[in-house]
């Protein structure tokens, strides 16, 4: 039975859960129509970094199988991207550098370094001072170790999210612009949901909904009476215009990091974790805090001066874990959020897991522990 005839599909959200989502479900022949409040990649999805480490620095976590299942996608998806929609989305591989400065911050260097080097697919190793400054000649001289791990890569966000889109829709997936304002379910079923937009206010019938809303995606939750817990969590990058060559490696030290980004040229430094609700300002105040921290890792960049400040809201829930699969008391409805600072890295993960959900009846990952009922029980 063909699923174009089977399957009314609206994602709410354009960020790269949503529009990963139509491009994997249009590749298993079921169309979806996208609806975005403001724009493909206008939020998160579309101002982070786009680091894919694998999860290998922070060590193990509630999202490991997910990290593992996504990292796994990128690499023919990007090559896939640039063929089907004419985005180069500057998958590369990337090597990091993770900086003790003091002695006293070696041992949480090394916490999980055995796990580390277990993992396959990336090679890690513990460097003294001199190794690590012949990595990277710049990085603070008063460095006792450092992690460097090789295997991670990184990738372009915005250009990635809207290449997904763009792929999408050369497979029959729609996107438009509106405010999905309420989802209507009638006998335990969706049939449809409201959106507002420049043509008016408009009920759209479908059988199936996906809310990929990002941090907004609580609001589908009180529409449906299920707890979806997903808040925001501020983050905020300075780009610095940088004399020298370009860094090649991703400096990090603590939380913070610092590269050189090929899609403009300029140094990426973050980033910030704010409980600021909905706020997405850029402040001074958060500014000067990432210039501090990425001046003790790599102090020549105190020469450098600030092109442009981003901040954009993540989605993270209360257990740390994503929330992806149906949402229980109303059929048809799928949740897809809850990525944090690894959005893009899961991204690919979650949406290609959901759609074979849909698609299916089954995902290729066991999505089981990020179950949207879970905050119900």
């Amino acid at each position: 039975m063909d699923a174009t005839s089977q399957r009314d599909v609206v994602i709410i959200g354009g960020g790269i859960a949503g529009v990963g989502t139509a491009y994997y479900l249009a590749a298993m022949g079921v169309r979806s129509t996208v609806i975005e409040r403001d724009g493909v990649a206008s939020h998160a999805s579309g101002f982070a970094y786009g680091g894919l480490s694998g999860g290998v620095p922070n060590g193990p976590q509630p999202n490991s199988p997910l990290i593992d299942y996504s990292m796994a996608l990128y690499p023919a998806l990007a090559d896939a991207l640039a063929e089907e929609s004419g985005v180069d989305v500057q998958y590369r591989p990337r090597t990091l550098l993770r900086l003790a400065l003091a002695a006293d911050e070696v041992a949480a260097l090394t916490a999980n370094l055995a796990w580390q080097q277990a993992r396959p697919g990336y090679a890690v190793e513990l460097l003294d001072g001199a190794q690590a400054r012949a990595l990277e000649p710049r990085i603070a001289p008063e460095t006792v170790a450092a992690l460097h791990i090789e295997g991670a890569s990184d990738v372009e966000p915005y250009r990635l999210t809207v290449a997904l889109a763009e792929a999408a829709e050369r497979r029959g997936a729609s996107v438009r612009t509106g405010e999905v304002t309420a989802i209507h379910m009638r006998a335990g079923r969706v049939e449809g949901v409201s959106v507002e937009s420049a043509a008016g206010n408009e009920r759209v019938p479908c059988d199936t909904v996906v809310a990929a809303m990002g941090p907004w995606s609580a609001a589908a939750g009180d529409w449906l009476g299920v707890p979806l817990p997903a808040r925001p969590l501020k983050g905020q990058i300075i780009r610095l215009r940088a004399p020298g060559p370009p860094y090649a490696v991703s400096v990090g030290h603590g939380g913070n990091y610092a590269a050189t980004k090929p899609s403009d040229g300029l140094v990426w430094c973050g980033t910030t974790e704010e409980d600021a609700g909905f706020d997405e300002t850029r402040a001074p105040e958060a500014r000067d805090a990432i210039a501090e921290a990425v001046l003790r890792m790599l102090p020549a960049l105190a020469d450098a001066e600030v092109a442009l400040q981003t901040a954009c809201l993540r989605p993270v829930t209360p257990d740390g874990a994503a929330i992806l699969g149906p949402v229980p008391g109303a059929e048809g409805v799928y949740a897809a959020t809850g990525g944090g600072r690894q959005g893009i890295m899961m991204g690919p993960g979650m949406a290609k897991a959901l759609a074979c959900l849909i698609a299916n009846g089954a995902p290729e990952l066991d999505i089981e522990r990020y179950d949207p009922g879970r905050f119900a029980r």
